[in-house]
């Protein structure tokens, strides 16, 4: 299983930053919290820290970023399931910015919601924003 992080960063305002994928990549055109793949021999903090510097542009330390949630892809049909972590980012310097094309904006949570989201993204959002899980069969 891949593990892969994501950070969730608000405004005080109340706003989230939601990043849209490039078109070429997976995903393409579909709307996430910025982040990637945790590298060997890497802890998931530093990861997330290395991979806002990269696509968003920004510093982040450590103490700034809480875990607050997982979600996994099913094993079955999947050749590289992914474990996603998303951790909430309280500070960071700089202004984010789209590094490796894509765009970022800032969304409320239900604006997010309406957002075309990866089903992690989709299943974490929900969680963060309003709290609840999906029920499963």
């Amino acid at each position: 299983m891949q593990p892969v992080v994501a950070g969730a960063l608000r405004l005080k305002n109340g706003l989230w930053l939601m990043h849209k994928r490039p078109e070429e990549k997976q995903h393409g055109g579909l709307w996430e919290f910025p982040g990637g793949k945790v590298e060997q021999g890497e802890s998931p903090e530093n990861a997330l820290i290395r991979e806002l510097a990269e696509e968003l542009g920004i510093g982040v330390k450590a103490q700034h970023c809480i875990p607050t949630g997982f979600a996994a892809a099913p094993l079955e049909n999947n050749p590289t399931p992914v474990l996603l972590l998303l951790y909430i980012v309280t500070q960071w310097s700089g202004v984010p910015a789209a590094l490796e094309g894509g765009k970022v904006d800032w969304f409320t949570p239900s604006g997010a919601m309406d957002l075309a989201m990866p089903p992690l993204d989709v299943e974490l959002s929900r969680r963060l924003f309003f709290g609840w899980l999906d029920e499963k069969d």
